[in-house]
C-alpha cells in the first residue's frame, strides 16, 4: 500500500459528524487530478509507533492542509513536534516567507503556531447536510458522468471558475486514485446543455462525505441550477451511505453560501487558515 492509500484510510476513520470541519479523503481524491507522482509528493504524514497520526496536503506551494488523529488532538508531545515541523522552514514542510496552515479548530497544534506568531487569515463557512431523510429531488435533467464522457463533467467545470485547468485527462487521473472508488462525478442540463457540475467524495457508511467541487457554467446562473446540482450531489452521497454532506467555501462568497442553504444545508463554526508573514 502506497504512502497515499494509507493516508486515504487514515482519513476516513477519522471522519465524524461530531468532528470540526477538517481534511477529508476527497480532498487527496481531488488533488489526484494532478496525477500519482504530483499528488504523492504533495502528502504529508506523521506517525506514531508506525501508525498515521497527522495527514497534510500541500495545496500548492504555500498552504498545507492539515488534520491530526482526533484522540491525539489535544496531545503536548505531538502538537510541539507538528509545530516544530510545519513552523519551521528548515524542516521543508512549508518553505520560508507567506505560508498558511488549514487545520481544524479545537487542537493544541493550532494554539501553538499562535504561540510563535502566527495570525488568523480569511475566513471560511463550513456547511452541513443531514442525510437521514431522502433528498428531494433536483428537479432537472441529471447524469451520472462516467469514462466516456469525462469531457462533458471537465468542461463545465472549466466554465465554471476562471482559473480552472481542469481537463479530460485530468478526470482521469482523479478517477483513477482510490479514493474515487467512493466518488461521483454528475452533471446537471438546462435546456438540453450541460450547465452544472459537482463531484462528490464518500468516505464509507456511516461517514461524512464531501463535495469537491460544484460549479455552474457561467452561461448558465441565475436558473437555481447550483442548487439543483447541489441536491443530486447529496442524493448521490446518500446512495453510498454517507450520514451527512459537507462542503466549504469562503465565508466572502456569500452566492455559494445561499446556494448550499438553498440544498438544505447548515451552516458550521466558521474556520480560518492561519498565517505566517
Amino acid at each position: 500500500m502506497t504512502v497515499f492509500d494509507e493516508a486515504v484510510r487514515a482519513l476516513r476513520e477519522w471522519q465524524h459528524d461530531d468532528q470540526p470541519f477538517q481534511l477529508h479523503p476527497g480532498d487527496l481524491g481531488w488533488h489526484r487530478r494532478f496525477g500519482a507522482e504530483a499528488t504523492g509528493e504533495a502528502v504529508r504524514t506523521w506517525r506514531v509507533d508506525g501508525r498515521i497520526v497527522a495527514v497534510g496536503l500541500l495545496d500548492g506551494a504555500d498552504l498545507l492542509r492539515f488534520t491530526i488523529a482526533p484522540e491525539l488532538r489535544a496531545d503536548e508531545s505531538l502538537a510541539q513536534r507538528l509545530a516544530d515541523d510545519i513552523g519551521t522552514p528548515e524542516r521543508r514542510v512549508l518553505p520560508a516567507g507567506a505560508v498558511y496552515v488549514e487545520s481544524p479548530l479545537g487542537t493544541r497544534f493550532k494554539e501553538l503556531l499562535f504561540d510563535r506568531g502566527w495570525q488568523t487569515d480569511e475566513p471560511w463557512t463550513p456547511l452541513r447536510r443531514d442525510l437521514t431523510e431522502p433528498v428531494p429531488e433536483a428537479g432537472v435533467k441529471i447524469e451520472v458522468v462516467g469514462p466516456d464522457r469525462a469531457e462533458l463533467h471537465a468542461g463545465v467545470i472549466r466554465a465554471s471558475f476562471e482559473k480552472s485547468t481542469f481537463t479530460e485527462e485530468r478526470w482521469h487521473a482523479m478517477a483513477s486514485g482510490s479514493p474515487y472508488a467512493d466518488a461521483r462525478s454528475l452533471v446537471a442540463f438546462d435546456d438540453g446543455e450541460p450547465a452544472a457540475a459537482i463531484t462528490v467524495w464518500s468516505a464509507g457508511p456511516g461517514r461524512p462525505g464531501l463535495i469537491e467541487p460544484m460549479g455552474v457554467h457561467r452561461d448558465h446562473r441565475g436558473k437555481g441550477l447550483g442548487t439543483a446540482i447541489t441536491l443530486a450531489g447529496a442524493a448521490a452521497l446518500r446512495e453510498l451511505g454517507s450520514s451527512s454532506a459537507l462542503v466549504c467555501t469562503p465565508s466572502s462568497n456569500a452566492g455559494a453560501v445561499a446556494t448550499y442553504r438553498a440544498a438544505g444545508f447548515t451552516a458550521l463554526p466558521g474556520v480560518f487558515d492561519q498565517r505566517r508573514d
